[in-house]
């Protein structure tokens, strides 16, 4: 482990070496592309500096034990030595998992997808609730929230939103919510005061860029149409909505938010690029979870993660038996807490394959 931390810090080193010379300076390309990489490794060295600096510090404190002193002398360097092993260990732990590869799509932008599935109305309501509580969350996050596409019900639901996510890490934490969303709860509809079971579906994906995903225009057909509204009354005489087919895939994205075909057509390449990334990466991934499972599973969209028992204030994660009573703050987008766990599980799975 800490011959691969010093390749790190010296890789390090020699980025703010390039990042000085001029001909990198002028030329934009590759002074991101060292930047990027720079800013991607430098919390694992300066953890790995303290980790020097506390080590050393320990190596000297227990070679004063084996000096002559007196009692007390010795007593607080012996508390000391248990100080400084304690952050040691602490230390070594959190590098082991600095050093677990990264997923290179954690600090990406996020494209989000809520669909109403089994339970009719209540099941879109939930897709609206579960819309504000992601919405909520990356307020706090400080993250800014923009709809791409969403077919409202009469209700106040959605039968479908689809919405991107702007901010660093957006991905890292909100990737594990991909999969059916149960809730329990007694419908505003109902009069008799049954607790009815209803889903919806969330799929998140990583916002892809030109580069990563090879998509031609003339692989694209693209059909206008008028807006429309909930009812399916005209909200738009104009043909501003736009539904792009990428024929190779039959990977199809409608758009209609904005009141201009060009924003719509801009949106609705976002969600294409990142459904066809999505496509290809989850290929790539179908093989390896033949090998191996992560805790947090697999990310298919048919996998009930979790369910929201509304009369009991209960949220349930079964990926990870997590059970906490705090439905209400979740609701209001205090998601910490559960995704804090499911990140800690995740790393804990991955430390353990990588020392298999």
């Amino acid at each position: 482990m800490l011959d691969r931390l010093q390749a790190v810090e010296d890789r390090y080193d020699r980025l703010n070496e390039l990042l000085s010379d001029p001909e990198i300076v002028s030329d934009s390309k590759k002074l991101r592309e060292y930047s990027k990489e720079q800013s991607g490794i430098q919390q694992t060295v300066e953890a790995y500096r303290e980790y020097k600096v506390i080590r050393e510090q320990y190596n000297d404190a227990k070679s004063m034990l084996e000096e002559k002193l007196d009692a007390d002398m010795r007593e607080l360097v012996k508390e000391e030595v248990s100080e400084l092993e304690e952050k040691k260990v602490q230390l070594e732990e959190r590098l082991r998992i600095l050093l677990i590869p990264k997923d290179p799509n954690d600090d990406k932008n996020v494209i989000m997808e809520i669909r109403g599935a089994a339970g009719g109305d209540e099941a879109a309501l939930f897709a609206g609730n579960l819309y504000r509580m992601y919405s909520r969350f990356a307020e706090m996050q400080g993250w800014k929230t923009e709809v791409i596409d969403s077919n409202p019900t009469g209700l106040g639901g959605y039968k479908e939103i689809i919405f991107m996510i702007n901010g660093q890490g957006a991905y890292s934490k909100l990737k594990f919510e991909n999969g059916a969303h149960r809730v329990q709860r007694v419908p505003e509809t109902e009069s008799g005061g049954r607790i009815h079971t209803s889903t919806a579906t969330v799929a998140v994906l990583p916002e892809a860029e030109d580069v990563e995903v090879d998509i031609h225009e003339k692989d694209i057909r693209t059909d206008t149409y008028c807006s429309s509204g909930a009812g399916g009354q005209s909200v738009n005489t104009t043909y501003s909505a736009i539904r792009l087919t990428h024929i190779p895939t039959n990977t199809v994205v409608t758009c209609q938010d904005e009141k201009s075909q060009i924003k719509n057509k801009e949106k609705a390449m976002k969600v294409l690029r990142a459904r066809v990334y999505d496509k290809i990466q989850s290929e790539v991934q179908a093989e390896y979870d033949q090998n191996r499972k992560l805790a947090v599973g697999t990310g298919d969209r048919s996998e009930r993660i979790r369910t929201y028992n509304f009369p009991q204030n209960r949220v349930t994660d079964h990926r990870i038996g997590l059970t906490i009573q705090k439905l209400d703050q979740v609701m209001e987008g205090k998601l910490d807490e559960v995704i804090d766990a499911l990140i800690i599980e995740d790393q804990a799975s991955r430390l353990q394959g990588e020392g298999e």
